[in-house]
């Protein structure tokens, strides 16, 4: 391998949704990962619908969609 082309490969902690943590290791420069979605939140396992706005998108949406509405 040729030096100085790879990025440094080190421990980090993952905290997930509901504070527990647990290490692993990577490239990101940070020492920690926080989620916004994990396995114990996300609709795919938990069968629990919730709209996560984040950046304010579904409000920015709603607005802009608000007078297309069916008419009867």
């Amino acid at each position: 391998m040729k030096k100085g082309i790879h990025p440094e490969y080190k421990e980090i902690t993952v905290i997930m949704t509901d504070g527990s943590e647990f290490k692993t290791r990577s490239t990101l420069k940070a020492d920690s990962l926080r989620l916004d979605i994990d396995p114990k939140s996300h609709p795919a396992w938990t069968g629990v619908h919730r709209l996560v706005d984040s950046g304010g998108q579904i409000a920015k949406f709603n607005k802009r969609f608000a007078g297309f509405g069916l008419k009867s």
